[in-house]
Parts: structure tokens; sequence; C-alpha cells
């Protein structure tokens, strides 16, 4: 990945700092090293989105898929805290995707007749409705449209999205749920490479570890989610609790802070406010190096 390297797991180097931790830069964008993600909000996505920028988060992931999110609800919570935190578009890192038809219902944003090519730009525009604004920071695929390698419309979505980030619409396009030779493919074709990866790091450890390594050897940055539901037995694991107690964090802020002193973009969609200040407060509570390594074991890091 780009910037600064961080210690690993096993370095005596001091940890790195609240200063260091809370951006990341890629391409040359500062990215917000921790996410509020609104999938599954319906109609409280406007209210969690105010609140999450309220309790101080400054970057918002969402989806034009109407299926599972509510972009509308996050343009309305942008709007909202806009006026009352108060805050400046330009504070904001706002995420969106393009969302293939297999995995949309029957609310589309784009005419499924159309090309894949002239889709992503409906949804495009439509994002932008959606959310207020006139410009996005990333774009992502929502993954490829198949399984194993990349098919015809992924493609034709990705130079879609290139032409995008070329007209200065979206400062940055990356890609979600992909696998590491698909995404080796589309770095190795592709005019523009993806700037992120989005993905459920935890759900398939080995084949992820293997992405992982593919973003940090190429520049690339990787947004880590559903953190913590794919991992339940070890949050409780008793040297897991035992080692976040001791560094005065909760077993979820404990991961937090262990993914985030690797370089990971963090997500999180909690519905608790109290939730959302103890996961920004982690920036301020380290991990000693050797508890590090042993999270890494527990974890299959």
């Amino acid at each position: 990945m780009s910037g600064t390297p961080y210690p690993q797991a096993g370095d005596h180097a001091p940890p790195p700092t609240q200063a260091a931790l809370g951006y990341r830069s890629v391409q040359g964008v500062r990215v917000p090293t921790f996410l509020y993600g609104t999938a599954w909000k319906e109609s409280d996505t406007a209210r969690l989105t105010q609140l999450a920028l309220a309790r101080g988060f400054r970057g918002i992931d969402t989806a034009n898929q109407r299926k599972h999110y509510h972009e509308a609800g996050v343009g309305e919570g942008l709007k909202r805290a806009m006026g009352s935190v108060p805050l400046a578009r330009d504070e904001v890192f706002l995420q969106t995707k393009f969302t293939f038809r297999d995995a949309q219902d029957h609310r589309l944003p784009y005419d499924p007749r159309a090309p894949v090519g002239r889709q992503v730009v409906q949804s495009f525009e439509s994002s932008l409705e959606h959310l207020g604004v006139h410009h996005l920071d990333a774009y992502l695929l929502h993954g490829p449209s198949r399984r194993g390698g990349l098919a015809g419309a992924d493609w034709e979505a990705w130079r879609a999205m290139e032409e995008l980030q070329r007209a200065g619409r979206t400062k940055l396009i990356g890609v979600s749920n992909v696998m590491a030779s698909q995404l080796g493919e589309l770095r190795a074709r592709a005019r523009v490479p993806p700037a992120l990866v989005q993905n459920r790091c935890f759900a398939r450890p080995e084949s992820d570890r293997a992405v992982r390594a593919l973003c940090e050897a190429n520049g690339i940055l990787y947004e880590g989610f559903s953190l913590l539901t794919a991992i339940p037995e070890v949050l409780r694991h008793p040297v897991f609790v035992e080692i976040a107690t001791k560094s005065g964090m909760t077993s979820e802020q404990a991961l937090f802070r262990f993914v985030l002193e690797r370089g990971v973009v963090a997500l999180t969609g909690t519905l608790s406010e109290r939730h959302m200040s103890q996961d920004l407060t982690v920036y301020g509570l380290p991990l000693h190096p050797a508890d590090g390594a042993v999270m890494a074991g527990l974890l299959g890091w």
C-alpha cells in the first residue's frame, strides 16, 4: 500500500499515532481509515448517517443497490449533518458502488436493456442525485459479474468507471467482493488500476490473505467489512478478551485497532451511538506488538 509502512506484529517500533492512523493516502487522495457502512439501515439510514458524522466519522460507504441500501437516505443524512455539525462537503469521503442486475431487486437505478457501460453512467448519475453532490470520492464495482475470472460485462463496467474518473467525476475507482485472481487480472489489463478493494476479510481467511498481499504489493488500499460478524468466536476467545481488557478496550475495539495498525480501512455499521464513539476512540488505544502477534494467530491473519 502507499504511504508510510506501519509496524507489524513483532516489530519494536512505537505504535502508530492517532494522526497516522486517521487517514491513508492512495493515488494522491486522503481516505479516512474508519468508514461508516450504511447497508441494511432502511428507514433509519438518514438518522444514522447524520449521527455517524456528528460522532466524528468522516467517511461514508453506500451503494446504489436498493435491495440492501437506501442511498437517498445517506444523502438526506449528509444534508442534515452539513447543516448541523457544521460540515463541508470536502470534509466527507463519499463512496458508493455500481451493482450488476443479478444482485439487484426490481428497484433498478438504470435501464436493464441498456449496454453495461451505459448502466454504469445511469447508476452514477442516480447516485449523485441521491447523495445531493456533484462528484464522488470513490466509485466501486460492487463485485465482478461471476465468481471466477472477469467477463465482458466486468470490462464494460470498468471502462465506464475509468472514464468517470478521467472526467473528474470520481476521485478513485475500485472493486468489492473480489478474488485474488480477479484482482490480478484487473490490474494487468486496466487502463486505470483499482485504488481500492473492499472485501469481507475474515469470511474467507485463506483466500483473502492473498488479496491483501496483492493490495499491499501494488499500492491498493484495502477496506475490510463485516469485521465483527464473521468471527464472533474469536472475539469471545479468553486470550483475545484478556488482551483487549488489559489494553483498555472491548474485544470489538481491539479488533478494529488491530486492523487499523495493519493499514486496513475499517468499516463499521453499528446502530449504536455509544458504539460509534467507542469505535473512534481506538485511535488513542495502542496494542502492544507482542499482543498484536498473538491476535494475528487467533485471527488467522
